[in-house]
């Protein structure tokens, strides 16, 4: 089996609450999807998808998505899908860097193996761990009252983990976690993800401020160094996202001792593989994690819950199922959350097949 066509398709993914704002004024009302296509010479395609939550949150932008696969699809054809070390190992080759233009090709190739075998991409990788996975909810930065509004109501849907975005003014934020985690039963988890918004002092500010509140700090800061300072000064429960990019680096964090849970994000370590090897890795060092993307639709819905579904569950802090915050829907067959929780697809691959009257025509063709 060989690769004969890479493709892609673009598709906006507009939002059901309108827009979504986070740390320093970032704010998406419409994410720019990309669907990847591998097709193989024996007729299987696999389907990926990356989203970067707009060009100003990592290191990645969507234009930047369908420009790397016209550079690195030519080096892979005639790579056959199913050897997929062999596949990254070509990737890394062929382009330095820029490993969220590799997630949707990898991703793809996870549901060609899938399709192949006729298994489930969560087997595969490990096999399924319990009946469902646990997601959080989002909560867009908004007043402290309006977001408490918000995650009562999602509370009322059945969802008991709760990231909310604050990075803003301190004082502010300190009121938004008070007044968020009021609304919520001691069994509920908290995550206040500050995207990197808070300058060190900031972070020590708030901290202080809510050292009674059950609550975990995310991401406090820029830099590495500064997040491990604001760890080191505080006793909550501690998550590292944005600075943990690569193996090296969750090595250098587990020596330090600079968190407790960590965000394994899959187009920012480059694909279902890669993340793989590092969710391994969190296993084997006890460390917790989320396991989700930057955004997407119906597809990247589908790989997060084939990535979590085969994590063993006491590592499972939580997931997101990003195709619930939007309202256009880009496959068929993908996991819907009922009460907080979602499940893996059983049938072979992702379990997803494109919606290509939602996508339209291809804008990225390599063969």
């Amino acid at each position: 089996m060989k690769i004969a066509r890479i493709f892609a398709h673009r598709v906006d993914l507009p939002l059901h609450e309108g827009t979504y704002k986070w740390s320093g004024g970032k704010s998406v009302s419409v994410f720019d999807s990309t669907v990847v296509g591998v097709e193989t010479d024996c007729g299987l395609i696999g389907y990926g998808e990356v989203c970067p939550l707009g060009p100003f949150y990592l290191p990645a932008y969507a234009e930047g998505v369908r420009a790397g696969l016209k550079e690195l699809g030519p080096h892979l054809i005639g790579y056959d899908p199913r050897q997929l070390y062999v596949l990254n190992h070509r990737m890394d080759a062929a382009l330095k860097g820029h490993p969220y233009v590799k997630a949707g090709i990898d991703i793809a190739c996870w549901d060609i193996l899938g399709k192949a075998t006729g298994l489930p991409v969560c087997v595969l990788m490990g096999g399924r761990f319990g009946e469902s996975v646990r997601l959080y909810r989002a909560i867009s930065q908004e007043s402290a009252e309006e977001m408490a509004r918000k995650v009562a109501g999602y509370r009322a849907d059945g969802y008991t983990r709760f990231q909310l975005k604050v990075g803003g003014d301190p004082d502010t934020d300190i009121e938004r976690i008070h007044a968020v985690r009021s609304m919520l039963l001691p069994s509920d988890r908290l995550v206040a993800d500050a995207n990197t918004g808070w300058t060190q002092h900031e972070a020590m500010r708030v901290v202080r401020a809510v050292r009674s509140v059950d609550v975990y700090i995310e991401q406090p800061c820029l830099t590495y160094e500064e997040c491990l300072a604001v760890r080191r000064n505080t006793d909550h429960p501690f998550v590292l996202d944005e600075n943990v990019d690569s193996l090296e680096m969750l090595l250098r964090a587990k020596a330090d001792l600079a968190m407790d849970v960590v965000n394994l994000k899959i187009s920012k370590l480059g694909g279902l593989t890669k993340t793989k090897q590092v969710r391994d890795l969190c296993v084997s060092m006890g460390i917790g994690m989320t396991l989700e993307d930057s955004w997407g639709g119906d597809i990247t819905t589908a790989a997060i819950a084939h990535l979590a579904h085969s994590t063993p569950e006491e590592f499972r802090f939580t997931s997101t199922d990003f195709n619930s915050y939007v309202n256009v829907s880009n496959a068929s067959g993908a996991p819907q959350r009922v009460n907080g929780y979602m499940q893996a697809s059983t049938k072979p691959g992702l379990g997803i097949e494109p919606r290509f009257e939602v996508l339209g025509p291809r804008i990225v063709d390599i063969a």
